[in-house]
């Protein structure tokens, strides 16, 4: 039978984890809104930015034994920015030359979160472009690698469960806007 301070324990960490899920949610619509007002409410079309939809990849046969994550959770905004979520890997987009996380993070993030708090390790791997310095590019996939760790971290995931691993080639696959990435994968 649980003691009392174990269940208070437990509905601290929910409720801390609630209000930092809202803080998430209303920090990006408020970053959102200053960016798009500021911008005279331009939206991508408005300046001829193309809006890429990514479809999602065919998933690997999963081992014996093993979960199967069948939810597909896709957002896009006119930045470039999108979040999906295939296959048991989450896929952070990023708008060029940002860190910045795209509306909608909170979903995939409670994905990570959810299967890290099922025994899993989230693996974080940062990917650029070919557009611009190479140097920087690489600088940039790392901040936004640590980005992402940054706010699990935030959101009460024991830095332990999270690594950085720096991808053999940083240069991701796939068009600009599909290499600018951050690739969270969920291993037992």
């Amino acid at each position: 039978m649980p003691s009392s301070n174990d269940e208070d324990s437990q509905q601290r960490f929910a409720l801390g984890f609630l209000f930092a899920l809202i803080a998430l949610v209303v920090f990006t619509v408020v970053g959102f809104a200053t960016f798009t007002y500021g911008m005279g409410g331009a939206t991508a079309q408005d300046s001829g930015l193309p809006v890429t939809q990514v479809e999602p990849a065919e998933a690997p046969a999963p081992a014996p034994g093993s979960t199967v994550t069948t939810e597909i959770v896709t957002v896009v905004v006119p930045e470039g920015a999108s979040i999906q979520v295939v296959g048991g890997v989450v896929n952070f987009y990023f708008a060029t030359g940002s860190a910045d996380l795209a509306p909608g993070a909170a979903e995939a993030l409670a994905t990570v979160i959810k299967g890290i708090e099922g025994g899993r390790k989230a693996v974080i791997s940062g990917f650029h472009d070919t557009t611009g310095d190479p140097k920087i590019n690489e600088e940039l996939a790392k901040l936004r690698a640590q980005t992402v760790r940054d706010v699990l971290v935030g959101l009460g995931v024991s830095a332990d469960k999270v690594d950085l691993l720096k991808p053999a080639i940083s240069t991701g696959s796939g068009n600009n806007a599909e290499a600018r990435r951050v690739e969270v994968k969920l291993l037992d």
